[in-house]
């Protein structure tokens, strides 16, 4: 990979993963809700669940949707279904002070799963794949895998210590409900691009 090459890869993973959407509300959300430390296995479940997704479809997985194109609104709707499940959960998260009774943030398992259903990664895959390598050798595949696990490390810290920043001032329950119910509402919006599509 040239140099040229491999800085526009970085730029494009850089903020493709450090915009608003699915995973990095999930993230805030988290860190409001549970704090940073807590949340480490959620950030760990994105950070190295994409990269291993982009890999699969790097190797073969795209070529599913070419011969059979219906599984791509199958996955769409499953995925806006289980967002909109995601977006009820945290709407719904318990204050600071229960939560750490009755809530719990995503698993490492459950946010590397996580990637699987959501639009925006699937986005993301195909065009980072079809982009960098499109040739589909396992050599261009690492690169475009190695770039977006480091620029994950950025882009998960990042929302989960906004969050987590926010936690003191969410200790009241109607400050946390409220931004629940947006970081929920965030989560629904970032869907619509996909069911207009």
């Amino acid at each position: 990979m040239t140099l040229d090459l491999l800085s526009a890869l970085v730029a494009f993973a850089l903020v493709t993963v450090i915009t608003p959407g699915p995973n990095n509300f999930m993230l805030m959300a988290s860190g409001a809700n549970f704090g940073f430390r807590r949340t480490l296995p959620h950030m760990l479940g994105v950070g190295l669940g994409f990269p291993a997704m982009c890999f699969c479809v790097g190797l073969g997985v795209m070529r599913l949707f070419d011969l059979w194109p219906p599984l791509y609104t199958i996955l769409t709707v499953l995925s806006v279904g289980y967002m909109l499940y995601l977006a009820w959960k945290i709407a719904n998260a318990s204050a600071p002070e229960k939560s750490a009774v009755t809530g719990k943030p995503l698993t490492f398992f459950e946010a590397a799963s996580f990637q699987w259903v959501n639009p925006k990664a699937w986005s993301m895959a195909l065009s980072a794949i079809t982009l960098y390598a499109p040739g589909r050798s396992v050599g261009a595949v690492l690169w475009v895998v190695g770039v977006y696990v480091a620029c994950s490390v950025i882009s998960t810290s990042t929302w989960t210590a906004i969050g987590t920043t926010l936690r003191r001032f969410l200790q009241e329950g109607r400050r946390l409900k409220m931004f629940n119910w947006t970081m929920a509402a965030l989560l629904v919006a970032s869907l619509i691009p996909v069911i207009l599509r």
